[in-house]
This record gives C-alpha cells, sequence and structure tokens, in this order.
C-alpha cells in the first residue's frame, strides 16, 4: 500500500491497516478478550427474504446474488455487531451460520469518510480475499502476501487482524487485491474496508469475526454465486 490517507485506519508504506492501528500504542491493555466462534449452526431456512431488511436495502441485493453475508450492528453508535451468512436454494433462502463480530468503534454511518471510525452502511459486492496465512481453500481470488501484516508495534491482539481478509467491494477496484490503494471516488470518501480476523473490540471501518468465521466465509463466498454483504446498524437495515 502506499503512504496515504484512508479511512479504515493507520496507513503505512506497504498497508492500509483495517484494525484498530491508531489507539493501539496507548489502550490495547485494556481491550478485551477475542470475541468467541459464534455458532454455525443453521436453525432456520426456507426465508423468502432477508430478516430484518428493509424494502431500501432489500431491493439492492442483485437478483443473481445467492450468498449474503448481513451485519447486524447492535446500534448506531455500537461496535457490537452479529455476523450471518445467509444462502439461496431455488427462491429461498437459509441461514448457514451465525457469529459475532465487531464494526466501526464509533458505528454506522450512510456518508462514511475515511478516520471517521464508523462503518458504512449498505450493500457492497465481496470480490477479492488474501491474507498473511497460506490459501485455507477460498472460491474467491485469494492473495497471500505479508504486506498485509499488521505491524508489530501495534498491541499483540491486533497482529493477526489480516491473517485472512475478504475486501468488501466499497471506493475499491474488483479483481484487485484488498490491499490495493486505488479509491475511485478519492480519498477522503475511505477505502480499504474489510472482512477480517477479530481482535475483540471496534475496528477503524471495517467488519471483523473469529478466525473460524472468516475460514468457513473464505470457503463458502463463491463467485458464481455473486456473493453480497448487506451491512448497518439495525435501524438501518430495516429502514
Amino acid at each position: 500500500m502506499v503512504a496515504s490517507a484512508a479511512a479504515c485506519g493507520v496507513l503505512l508504506t506497504t498497508l492500509t491497516s483495517c484494525g484498530d492501528g491508531g489507539d493501539t500504542k496507548k489502550g490495547a491493555a485494556a481491550e478485551r478478550p477475542a470475541a468467541g466462534k459464534g455458532s454455525t449452526k443453521a436453525p432456520v431456512k426456507d426465508l423468502k427474504r432477508i430478516p430484518d431488511v428493509g424494502d431500501r436495502l432489500q431491493s439492492k441485493i442483485p437478483a443473481e446474488s445467492r450468498q449474503v453475508v448481513a451485519v447486524y450492528g447492535e446500534g448506531k453508535d455500537s461496535a457490537d455487531s452479529t455476523v450471518v451468512l445467509y444462502t439461496k436454494s431455488g427462491s429461498t433462502w437459509d441461514k448457514a451460520a451465525s457469529w459475532k463480530g465487531h464494526n466501526g468503534k464509533k458505528g454506522w454511518t450512510p456518508d462514511h469518510h475515511e478516520n471517521d471510525n464508523r462503518s458504512p452502511v449498505g450493500v457492497y459486492t465481496l470480490s477479492d480475499a488474501a491474507g498473511v496465512l497460506p490459501d485455507p481453500g477460498a472460491r474467491l481470488p485469494y492473495t497471500q502476501t505479508a504486506s498485509i501484516q499488521a505491524p508489530h508495534y501495534w498491541a499483540k491482539s491486533h497482529w493477526h487482524d489480516f491473517d485472512y481478509v475478504i475486501a468488501i467491494d466499497y471506493n475499491r477496484v474488483k479483481g484487485t487485491p484488498p490491499n490495493d490503494p486505488t479509491r475511485p471516488q478519492g480519498q477522503t470518501k475511505g477505502g480499504s474496508i474489510w472482512l477480517h480476523m477479530d481482535h475483540g473490540s471496534g475496528t477503524s471501518a471495517c467488519v471483523s469475526v473469529s478466525k473460524e468465521a472468516m475460514e468457513r466465509l473464505l470457503r463458502t463466498l463463491d463467485p458464481k454465486q455473486h456473493p453480497v454483504v448487506v451491512m448497518g446498524d439495525r435501524a438501518s437495515l430495516r429502514a
């Protein structure tokens, strides 16, 4: 990555951090332990639409999409969220898995800008993946690279944030590695917003889940199924 401003976190010469780099020196010791693995059970089947998502955002889910990652933020100003994987069979959706996660440390916004520490509300495609670790069997194009490694002057709890990442297609060029710095809408609109591994607290704009969840998503999300993420606080999602 180049050393230029981006909303998703602190910038380095090789990495645009999607984690909470700005506060790691001062407050890392006080962070709570990483979130639990969550549940991968699928108790709900035959849904006609993605639950708790209103017509406005529901209509933005492409007709060809058969995989949806829904991120239900607990509140407009909350960093806590629940991440649910839905898959479509025929004309109905099945709840395939659910995990606890985190979003921007200041919550959510419909008008995201760099350094606001809020995750953008909306529907975005999922096209590319990467990580420090070897490809775990991802269906999305996967780039293994050390350049995405979280720096070790960050708190130790953040060192594995980018072991696995999936790029959320917000202000980025599809078909490029997640850490490509190009911002089609300009730098002030932010970028490098990812799904990545959880460190137990809010991010700078990304969505974080457990390693188990990231492995499940990487092995499940398939370009042929046109996966998207639907994300926001619960009130905004229902609107």
